[in-house]
């Protein structure tokens, strides 16, 4: 066995058993703190409120086991059990072109795999959301939005591959294909942001101007405070799929909105409406999403750099289980092995994200109350059955968020 194959084995090794490790240390300490509310919480949360967030976190956990075992074995069926390369002798069968074939490759690759996921988002929405309450949507509307997700990545994305195979086809010509190829792929990405929230998510959703009133004023106000200019503030129909609600803001330059869920709207007062607003907009006067978007652009020009190098090594090929080397089949066995070797950073990632949480915490407590964002939030975990007491080192490879006991005692500073 090549050594990139035991390298990759180990790492991949690795990762299970840290993940089962994780998940087994989440759930013993949920399990340990269920019978009694966190003390911060124990005059706002009741205990029967707190141990469905217990139950709902345990399931899901418990749940998340399968898909893992399984989607090792279908990593494992992809490069040493012979898949990719069973389907690249099926598509070269065609006798395409190396970029058509590419393309048709990736694309049967891709559909086989969301197939053999389809069960489990299916068991994740139908079961486990319904169970708990949360499932509002029906089959109809799982059906309509997958065809419209697969119709709309056949639109964006096989564009976008022909352009990174031609670009990875004239290697030897262009030295450089990958710093083109990273140029093309940031400008995709910056189009998207900028896109999603007028063409984009409207496919997904309706979206409605936020009605004239109280609400809208104090919104409007505290806009003019922070100096965030929008091209809207709309209300999503989140309730046509679920009960959870949430508040978010999208675009980037003049094509930038303000969204509420349904949902949210209905569950919390305008003062706390105005302090999650405040959060969310902290997010962007201290600048986190140009900064991760820096960060998601300089991951994918060291990505492209490796991948570079990788293409031109047979042994990658070999290792993995393919004997034909290929621009197409470089591409598809740096993506699907890279996140075995990057898992253990997930702990940066997410200490990154978390630092941005309490930033944006920081700047709410300036513009609003700390009090109606922690009244919020607590409102928010309550609704949403999210567990109050989370295994700190789970959280930390995890949760973009800090856990609820921290945040709330930051906040309750100011």
């Amino acid at each position: 066995m090549h050594n990139f194959a035991v390298l990759f084995l180990a790492f991949f090794a690795l990762s299970i058993v840290v993940k089962f490790w994780l998940s087994q240390r989440h759930l013993s300490h949920i399990q340990k703190h269920r019978a009694q509310v966190p003390e911060a919480f124990s005059e706002k949360i009741s205990l029967e409120e707190h141990q469905k967030a217990a139950d709902y976190t345990s399931t899901k956990v418990k749940f998340g086991r399968l898909p893992l075992i399984y989607d090792a074995a279908i990593l494992l069926a992809w490069t040493f059990g012979g898949g990719l390369e069973l389907l690249d002798q099926f598509a070269r069968g065609y006798e395409l072109s190396p970029i058509y074939t590419g393309i048709l490759v990736i694309l049967s690759m891709m559909l086989i795999s969301s197939l053999l996921d389809l069960p489990f988002s299916l068991y994740s929405t139908f079961v486990i959301e319904e169970k708990f309450g949360f499932n509002r949507t029906t089959l109809k509307t799982f059906i309509i939005d997958m065809f419209k997700g697969a119709t709309l990545a056949l639109i964006l994305g096989v564009p976008l591959i022909w352009v990174v195979l031609w670009l990875m086809e004239q290697a030897l010509e262009l030295q450089f294909w990958w710093v083109y190829a990273w140029l093309i792929l940031t400008g995709f990405s910056l189009f998207i942001a900028w896109a999603y929230p007028t063409w984009i998510a409207p496919i997904f959703n309706k979206f409605s101007p936020l009605e004239e009133g109280e609400t809208l004023n104090r919104i409007t106000s505290l806009l003019k405070r922070c100096g965030f200019n929008s091209d809207g503030i709309f209300v999503i129909d989140g309730s046509k799929r679920s009960s959870h609600g949430n508040a978010y803001f999208s675009g980037f330059g003049k094509n930038k909105r303000i969204v509420f869920y349904d949902t949210l709207l209905e569950s919390l007062s305008d003062d706390e409406l105005e302090a999650v607003l405040a959060h969310e907009l902290g997010h962007f006067k201290r600048k986190h999403i140009v900064k991760g978007m820096a960060i998601s652009f300089a991951t994918t020009f060291i990505g492209l750099a490796i991948l570079d190098w990788l293409m031109k090594a047979e042994w990658f090929y070999n290792a993995l289980g393919v004997s034909t080397s290929s621009t197409y089949m470089a591409l598809l066995l740096f993506t699907i092995v890279a996140p075995v070797f990057t898992f253990l950073l997930s702990p940066i990632m997410s200490m990154f994200s978390r630092k941005n949480e309490f930033e944006a915490d920081d700047y709410a407590a300036e513009q609003s109350e700390a009090k109606y964002l922690i009244h919020a939030l607590v409102n928010l975990y309550k609704e949403n059955a999210n567990t109050l007491t989370p295994d700190p080192l789970y959280s930390a490879f995890y949760d973009s968020h800090p856990p609820a006991p921290v945040r709330i005692a930051n906040l309750a500073k100011h």
